[in-house]
This record gives structure tokens, sequence and C-alpha cells, in this order.
């Protein structure tokens, strides 16, 4: 599994997760191969530019057909231009004039998706959930032939990833299984960042508890198998949530997180964490920018991963991150909490473990190893064993808690 399909990290990881989602038709393996064959080599310009121009030729093949009726081509067409606009966005910051970018292709994005959405059998329902003076948006989305209270997954995105990916990796195999799924935009999410403004909060209960609030007023969501699971930075939301919300029955880490910072201070280094630890934040902020000045790759990765914070001096934006740590609060956790462990988890190395040794109630740590295919964040390329093994336990906990 050493073979690189892009020279940038970050890149070759897309491209691992656009080729993952062709397991829940949220791809086709050859648009994905031919497009990255054509930026291999190249920057994110022409990162951004390759996948919006296969987005917008895959959305207008499903147009046409929807126009001709054919609703199953149509809706296949309509998540992978979903899909490809999701990738092309992880490079919005490399781009001239990035904010005008994003405000063009991120509806084109969105629109994809929720075209993809109400024509499902059943289509999914739009919901706005209550949360402090504004409101939340989802979408619920049923198994076909859906009848009464059913066990009911929350969907939880992570810092920066598509909508597109939390359905792939979480909530179609939920729907597949029986399961309804809630999928949300929380703040710092997607359409609440780029659209509304809001950025992220490091109590996340604040945010489950008015979700689960939401759904326990339903008919249809059975309040004895309700769920949580989270992807990528919601490996910290959800462990941070269940230490304040306990009408959860069981969740998933995928992967463990115990610090966000950490994932910052792997790329940084020591001397640089000295320098912040020190307290010095002109000499903090004037040595980074000057790096990432030197770096226009690097400088884009920065902005991508800083914005969903609000805050531009980098002194002050690992100030906050760095409140984002659920240390203080997992002996608190009493839901049965099942953390990913994939081998080469390069954003969190160590964590899954750490989360686990710190919970005091039921837990399971799930290894996912190179040699199955399954390694690296959020086991982009294992998506069959991930939900043979997540979900099966998840089923199996669910059964439990409905008696």
């Amino acid at each position: 599994m050493t073979y690189r399909f892009h020279q940038n990290v970050q890149f070759d990881y897309e491209i691992r997760l656009a080729l993952g989602s062709a397991w829940r038709q949220g791809a086709d393996v050859g648009e994905v191969l031919a497009t990255a064959a054509t930026v291999a080599d190249g920057d994110g310009q022409a990162w951004f530019t390759a996948w919006v121009e296969l987005a917008r030729r895959v959305r207008e093949r499903a147009d046409r057909c929807a126009s001709e009726g054919r609703t199953v081509s149509a809706r296949d067409g309509w998540l992978r231009a979903a899909e490809y606009y999701g990738r092309a966005l992880a490079a919005v910051d490399a781009v001239a004039d990035p904010e005008q970018r994003l405000g063009e292709v991120f509806p084109e994005h969105r629109a994809c998706f929720d075209r993809f959405l109400r024509v499902g059998d059943p289509p999914a329902e739009p919901v706005s959930i209550p949360y402090e003076d504004t409101s939340l948006p989802g979408f619920l989305v049923a198994p076909p032939g859906a009848r009464g209270p059913l066990p009911t997954l929350i969907a939880n995105n992570g810092s920066d990833g598509p909508i597109t990916s939390v359905w792939t990796l979480l909530g179609a195999p939920a729907v597949a299984r029986g399961y309804r799924v809630l999928l949300f935009d929380g703040p710092g999410q997607q359409s609440m960042l780029f659209e509304r403004g809001v950025p992220f909060r490091p109590d996340w209960e604040a945010v489950i508890t008015p979700v689960v609030d939401f759904l326990l007023g339903r008919p249809d969501v059975d309040p004895r198998r309700l769920a949580l699971a989270g992807v990528s930075q919601a490996g910290y939301w959800v462990p941070r949530a269940l230490a304040f919300e306990h009408r959860i029955a069981a969740a998933v880490a995928d992967p463990g997180v115990v610090r966000v910072a950490d994932s910052w201070w792997h790329n940084l280094g020591p001397e640089l964490r000295g320098l912040w630890e020190s307290g010095d934040r002109e000499a903090f902020d004037g040595f980074l920018q000057e790096g990432l000045g030197q770096d226009p790759a690097l400088a884009a990765t920065w902005r991508w991963r800083a914005k969903p914070y609000g805050i531009d001096s980098p002194f002050d934006l690992l100030t906050e991150v760095s409140r984002y740590d659920v240390t203080p609060v997992a002996g608190r956790i009493t839901t049965p909490l099942l953390i990913t462990d994939p081998d080469g988890e390069h954003f969190w190395p160590g964590a899954a473990r750490e989360l686990y040794d710190l919970l005091p109630g039921p837990k399971q740590l799930v290894r996912f190893t190179e040699e199955e295919g399954a390694h690296l964040h959020c086991e982009p390329m294992g998506r069959a064993l991930f939900e043979q093994r997540v979900f099966d336990w998840l089923d199996g906990r669910l059964a439990r808690a409905g008696g």
C-alpha cells in the first residue's frame, strides 16, 4: 500500500477518500483515477480546476437524465458530482480569490447533494434544528419502507470534510441497516461556516443536546435506540458531548481524539511549540507567517484548517484550539463508546488508545491495519471492513438498549 496518487500528502489522502466512497456510490473509480492522473504533479489551482470541471460534467449529465425522467441515473450522478465538488474545495484556499470561488462552488456542491437526497426512496426530509437563537440545517434520511420508531444515528461531521463524506462514511451504511440518519451542519461546519459565518466551539454538548432534544420530540425516533457517530475531528466532538449528554445509547469515535491541538503541533514541531508556550505572541506570529510566506501550499492548507475557527492570529488560533481537550471531562462518560484505531493515523497518532484508557465506562477499541488495507485516518479505502466491524457492534449495543 505504498503507492502514492499525489505528491501532496493532503491531495493523496483526498483521492483515497474519493476512491473509498465508491463503495457507497459516492464516486466512480475510473473518474477518480483519470482525474487524479491529470493532477498528479499539479498545484492547488490545478487540483481545484480539475475536480470542479469533473463535477460540472457529471452534474450536467445528471440534470439531463432528470429531464428525461431517468431518476436513478440522475440521483447517482448528483451524488458523484457533490463528492467531486467536495474534493475540489480542499484546495480552494490555493486559488486566486478563494472567497469568490468558495461562494461559487460550495452552493453547487450542496445543490447536487440536496437533489440526491430529495429523490431518494423515500425522499430525505429537510429539517431545521432549534439551536440557541438560530437553527442548524439538516436532513433526516430513512430506509425504504420505514415504519414506526426506528433506531436513529446522529452522523457528526469533522472539521472540514464535505457532507458527502459523512454520508458515505456513516449515513449510507446506517440507512442500509435500517436506521434513520440525521445529517446536520454544526457550528464551523460547511453551510454554518460558509453561509452564516458561525465558527467552531469546544463545548460540543451545546450542539448535541439540542439535536437530541429535537430527535426525541419526533414519534418516528426510538428514544431508547439513539446513537451518535463522528468522523475525523468528531473523534473529539463525540466524547466531549457524551460527557454531558447521557440520553445516547451507544456512540462511535472514528478515530479517538483527546487533544485537537496535537494534530497541529505534530506538523509544527517542538521549537514552535516552545515559542508559543513562552507567550510571545508577536514573535510566534511573525516566525510562523514568515514560514507560511515561503511555502504557498502549506499556507493554503493552514488557511483551510484555520477557517472554521475564525481567528487570524496563529498564536490566538492555537490558544483557542488548545481548549479542545477532552481530558478534564472524560471521567464523566458512561455511554458505551467504540473507538477506531487505524494504522498510520497521521493527525492524532496514539490518541485512540489514550482516549480508551481515559474512559471509565463500557468501551471498545477496534484496530484497522495496513495489512487489511484499512489503515490511515478514517480508513479511507477499507470501508466494507469498517462497516462490518463498527455497525455490527452498534447493532448489538442498540439491540440491548431497546430491550
